[in-house]
């Protein structure tokens, strides 16, 4: 019987083990096991850890490894062993959901600049959009792109929509959505999603002792405020 992932290489200095090529939350779940289990039975020379969707790359020092472990095979060798062990021995235990962040966010026209494309294309109205929107619990899946970008899903599946042809400038904190996933953008950017409207939530914080305000794992509701309190909340932020 074959393994339910697959483990490759990145070059000399890091590795990936990927359990399926799309989005699913047990995967998900499993991934973050994962990411836990190795935090917990850290290895010398592990610099980083890199959850993404459905899998989980490592980033490692060869040379130490190399140096401490002295494997009787490479180094990928190694490490490809300790994945196989993290795989094995990475419990997923519910009581360790990631928190739950609500979110405010302007839906007026200034700041959702895709709203009324959307509800024209989706011939439903802009209320309806910001109401399915506003509606569901959003899983964070994977930070990227930028530094405290989150990959949230999914959404309602009348919002499913397809990314822009060319990208455009969006202004930081702007909310979109693209396929079945919403996002923030933490900073000015050209991006390719459809902005429906804007967060004073400051996604990454360069002086903070946490950098990123969302991680994997975690729970996301949207909520509606005025352009008012959202214009406050920037000054508070920033």
């Amino acid at each position: 019987m074959s393994n339910p992932y697959c483990i490759f290489p990145l070059g000399d200095s890091a590795a990936t083990i990927e359990l399926g090529n799309y989005i699913n939350e047990p995967l998900n779940h499993k991934i973050i096991a994962m990411q836990r289990w190795l935090t917990q039975n850290c290895f010398e020379g592990l610099k980083d850890t890199i959850v993404a969707y459905s899998s989980l790359s490592l980033i490692y020092d060869p040379v130490l490894i190399k140096k401490k472990y002295n494997p009787a095979g490479t180094v990928f060798g190694f490490v490809h062993n300790i994945l196989q062990e993290a795989y094995r021995n990475a419990v997923v235990v519910s009581s360790q959901m990631g928190d739950l962040i609500k979110i405010p966010v302007c839906y007026d026209d200034e700041f959702g600049i895709d709203l009324n494309a959307m509800a024209a294309q989706k011939k439903i109205t802009k209320e309806e959009i910001i109401q399915l929107h506003t509606g569901k619990t959003y899983r964070v899946y994977m930070i990227g792109f930028l530094p405290g970008f989150p990959y949230m899903a999914e959404v309602d599946e009348k919002l499913f929509a397809v990314r822009k042809k060319e990208p455009v400038m969006v202004t930081p904190g702007s909310v979109g959505i693209a396929g079945s996933q919403t996002g923030i953008y933490p900073f000015n950017s050209p991006g390719g999603w459809n902005i429906i409207g804007r967060t004073s939530l400051q996604l990454f914080e360069p002086n903070s002792k946490n950098l990123v305000k969302l991680k994997a794992g975690d729970r996301v509701n949207f909520y509606r405020v005025s352009k008012e309190e959202m214009l406050a909340g920037l000054q508070l932020d920033y």
